[in-house]
């Protein structure tokens, strides 16, 4: 691998709190006040009024932009309103970080993510998903050059957001197990220090599910500190491959399948669930682990019915083609994808 282009965060600060420290941390980072502010129409309200607040106060030049899709269009109104400017803000959730981040890396200035959700690891990840006509595309984008991640805010926002970050992190066990396949098969690049990190982040999540608890901010700083900790493994990696295998494949087939999909990270959880069957290893740990943090495990907890399951499961290998996994290249039939699912309880 090539470590010289790694890319991680220059500061960060977690914590409950920490979002009045944004107008310190932005002296400490640039030397101009001209800052575009990302948010949403709900995420405004929340903390992006309380930011541009704070930094109007330490005589900034606040230009805000809502958006309310993660879609080409929204990467391109932010970049041409961003040209000229100092710095981008994204605060919200992963839909407005992930424009914010395509935008910064379009225009090559600094993105400070200021999440209010912890619900995958994009808060801190160089990737940004990004929606066309044919589901979530992933792109290669700049790493946050800074992060502030109130844990306060973000342990009142629905708990099931973190158990969807929490999820996201656990999969990263299918996912380096798939990235080590191709290492064997197609002799892809593989990292031994990136999927170390990831391991041991997933690992250290598994240790911590007794004291993931709804609206707590102790259990909100644990599921972040895992999340950026995810996010870095993807840096030092050069590519999303150590937190993004099968389970992901799966995930985003069903936000192409269903009518109705369920959170990132939710879907990534259940997708774990079924490849680590697939690939020999102990699924029921891996359930029995969501479970206890509240993270759906049946196609009728995620709301999705069965048959978009197993459709997305046959479908599976046909997203990012390029990327090898136990799916293979021909994928699976109905049949044994019926079997996983079933044999994994993910439908009855």
């Amino acid at each position: 691998m090539d470590f010289r282009n790694v890319q991680l965060p220059r500061e960060i600060r977690t914590g409950p709190g920490v979002i009045k420290d944004i107008g310190e941390v932005c002296d400490s980072l640039f030397s101009e006040k001209d800052i575009i502010l990302v948010t949403g129409p709900t995420t405004k309200k929340i903390a992006g009024d309380h930011v541009t607040e704070i930094l109007e106060d330490e005589g900034y030049d606040i230009t805000e932009i809502i958006i309310k899709t993660a879609s080409y269009e929204s990467v391109d109104e932010v970049t041409k309103q961003s040209k000229n400017s100092t710095a981008i803000l994204g605060v919200g959730g992963g839909k407005v970080i992930d424009v914010a981040k395509m935008a910064s890396t379009n225009n090559h200035i600094p993105l400070i993510s200021i999440p209010t959700t912890a619900s995958h690891d994009g808060m801190a990840s160089p990737r940004a998903s990004i929606k066309s006509d044919d589901g979530s595309v992933s792109l290669q984008a700049n790493a946050p050059f800074g992060l502030v991640v109130d844990t306060q805010i973000i342990a009142k926002s629905p708990y099931r957001y973190t158990a969807a970050g929490y999820a996201d992190i656990i999969s990263n066990f299918t996912a380096v197990e798939d990235w080590k396949l191709a290492y064997k098969l197609i002799n892809e690049p593989f990292s031994d220090s990136a999927a170390a990190l990831s391991l041991m982040t997933a690992k250290l999540l598994v240790d911590e599910a007794d004291n993931i608890r709804p609206r707590h901010v102790g259990s909100v700083g644990i599921v972040v500190k895992g999340l950026i900790s995810s996010g870095m493994a993807i840096s030092i990696a050069g590519s999303s491959r150590p937190a993004s295998g099968s389970e992901h494949k799966f995930s985003h087939a069903l936000d192409v399948i269903a009518p109705n999909p369920a959170l990132h990270g939710e879907q990534c959880g259940i997708g774990t669930i079924m490849m680590m069957y697939l690939q020999g290893g102990n699924w029921k740990k891996i359930r029995s682990i969501l479970q206890k943090v509240k993270a759906p495990t049946t196609a009728k907890e995620l709301g999705i019915e069965d048959e978009y399951i197993i459709e997305a499961l046959t479908q599976a290998h046909n997203i990012r083609k390029e990327r090898y996994t136990i799916l293979g290249d021909r994928g699976l039939t109905r049949e044994a994808a019926e079997n996983i699912a079933r044999n994994t309880h993910v439908i009855e």
